[in-house]
């Protein structure tokens, strides 16, 4: 039931490469020009910045690197902002910090939703997020993507409210360059205020703006420089000589916060996993259409390899069982791949495919491990549901619905890698993007659609294809256009950087960082016991502080 191929054959390995020169260019953001020039100016550069404040050597996600980046013509890398999560003195927190070598750090529409999912990973997580602000304000040709709508750039301040409000997570702001305009309300919502002398200035209106609307002349540093809001208005905390000594003040701020109960697992010694994570990229099948034995891509991620399979010869479709990643417990639901011989008397099942028996499995399974409060992993190669008439009449739509629903209602962390399809409603089912998983991996070979190209152009053109085969002719010239067009279409679209660029996946993975992504974002995700809801949960109001 495997597949390998050649080094030279492996689309895994080509994507991966693919993905890696993309990564690098995007991650200069404005280029070097615009970082010396930050330099000249006494500043750090963005990344700089947050190189300095995370712990050395520590796990660092990216999280949206590749949004917009096949948008705007391409000046619009990383849609002019940072953000991941990282470990700071020893503790997780996520990080927003503006690129300001990128168009001032001016905020596009998709600059908000970079921010607000930073917003809601700290506040599923209840983790401090730390705000690196230098931004010119809104990009005045988009506002009309950024200002207006339920989640456009007001939506930041709400979560600010609420994070500060109810959920008790601690935001540190550090106004680091400009911090203009409405952008102002982000540090001014959050528990703290970082400044610095000569290079940073907050105000609701630059010192243009003054002139026009009172006549006042007067310049950045006296309307709204470090000194002003530390010494007069006091809406700022604290002053630091320089970017360097302001990030240092940030760590040793966060140093002192007292650490959240979270959910206490026991915790194995790690085992190494039973392969070589180099073995991913032959496991995959050059095709992806192609059969290969899951297990033995899981071989490669958990520790020694080792799945306790949950009703291993039922439904054999769909695996579930117990495992560890780097000492972590995490239950694994993953699509197995191939033909999967039935029980006697039985057609085989195609591996991919969810089945009614299947669904109610996992279903069982889910629902089993949030009771028990263990994480759940989705490795997701899921082709859809079963259809036809034995599926309609085995209840494929009420198992189908058991199975969503515990899924949706799981009160346990819910991590995704996809590593090949996402396809129709097993994508639902299998925690799609509208259900609020955690967290959203893919590797670069994930395809995400409602369904493959092949299959839609059937679904559109099926007819037509069909008739001429029975009359022994060509497609009409039209309809063969409009097939090529499709596949085209299909083809760019299932690309994972597409569904990246969209923020469909948080981040994609190169395989051999699988392992070590996915046991930091185990280890971030038992900081708070949950339950693991939506983007938060609001504790019982009439309980809360401020009450």
């Amino acid at each position: 039931m495997t597949a390998s191929t050649s080094p030279k054959e492996s689309r895994l390995r080509t994507l991966t490469d693919e993905y890696r020169r993309l990564a690098t260019r995007l991650e200069q953001g404005g280029g070097a020009a615009r970082v010396a020039r930050m330099h000249e100016q006494g500043k750090l550069a963005p990344r700089e910045r947050v190189q300095r404040l995370l712990d050395p050597g520590a796990p660092w996600l990216e999280l949206g690197l590749l949004v917009a980046y096949d948008q705007y013509e391409g000046q619009a890398p990383g849609a002019g902002v940072i953000t991941g999560i990282g470990v700071v003195e020893g503790r997780a927190a996520v990080v927003v910090a503006n690129d300001a070598t990128v168009k001032a750090g001016s905020w596009w529409p998709e600059t908000i939703r970079k921010i607000l999912r930073a917003q809601e990973v700290a506040m599923r997580q209840r983790i401090p997020i730390i705000y690196l602000v230098d931004s010119a304000g809104v990009n005045l040709p988009y506002q009309g993507g950024v200002f207006p709508g339920q989640y456009g750039a007001a939506r930041i301040f709400y979560y600010n409210s609420i994070m500060r409000r109810y959920l008790h997570v601690p935001q540190i702001s550090a106004v680091m360059g400009s911090c203009i305009a409405g952008g102002a309300y982000l540090p001014a919502l959050s528990d703290v205020i970082f400044m610095v002398e000569g290079t940073s200035f907050m105000g609701l209106g630059g010192p243009n703006l003054v002139k026009g609307a009172t006549g006042q002349t007067i310049d950045a540093e006296t309307l709204g420089g470090a000194r002003t809001h530390t010494e007069l208005s006091a809406v700022a905390h604290y002053r630091a000589a320089d970017d360097a000594e302001c990030l240092e003040r940030i760590r040793e701020y966060i140093s002192r916060l007292p650490l959240a109960d979270g959910v206490s697992h026991r915790l194995r010694p790690p085992l190494a996993a039973a392969r070589p994570a180099a073995d991913l990229y032959d496991l995959l099948p050059q095709d992806h259409r192609l059969s290969y034995d899951m297990r033995h891509i899981l071989a490669c991620i958990l520790d020694g390899g080792a799945l306790d399979e949950f009703q291993p010869d039922s439904a054999r479709e769909m695996l579930c069982g117990h495992a560890h990643i780097e000492g972590r417990p995490v239950a694994v639901i993953a699509n197995q791949r191939g033909i999967i011989k039935g029980q006697p008397g039985e057609r085989p099942r195609f591996g991919g495919i969810v089945y009614t028996g299947s669904a109610e499995k996992v279903a069982y399974f889910i629902e089993t491990a949030s009771r028990e409060r263990l994480p759940l992993l989705f490795v997701q190669d899921v082709s859809g549901f079963m259809v036809g008439p034995e599926a309609e009449q085995s209840g494929i739509i009420r198992a189908g619905a058991r199975f969503v629903e515990a899924m949706a209602t799981a009160v346990v962390p819910k991590i995704v890698l996809t590593v090949n399809h996402a396809s129709g409603a097993g994508y639902y089912a299998m925690a799609g993007q509208g259900f609020d998983p955690d967290f959203i991996l893919s590797w670069p070979t994930g395809r995400m659609a409602v369904m493959e190209g092949e299959a839609a152009v059937m679904a559109v053109h099926g007819a037509e294809i069909e008739r001429a085969g029975r009359e022994r002719r060509e497609v009409v010239a039209e309809a063969k256009a409009s097939i090529e067009s499709m596949r085209a279409d299909y083809e760019h679209q299932l690309d994972a950087k597409y569904a990246a660029a969209r923020g469909y996946v948080d981040a994609i993975v190169p395989p051999e960082e699988t392992r070590d992504r996915l046991a930091f974002l185990l280890g971030v995700a038992a900081s708070y016991p949950g339950p693991h809801l939506g983007p938060f949960v609001l504790p019982p109001l009439d309980a809360a502080p401020g009450r």
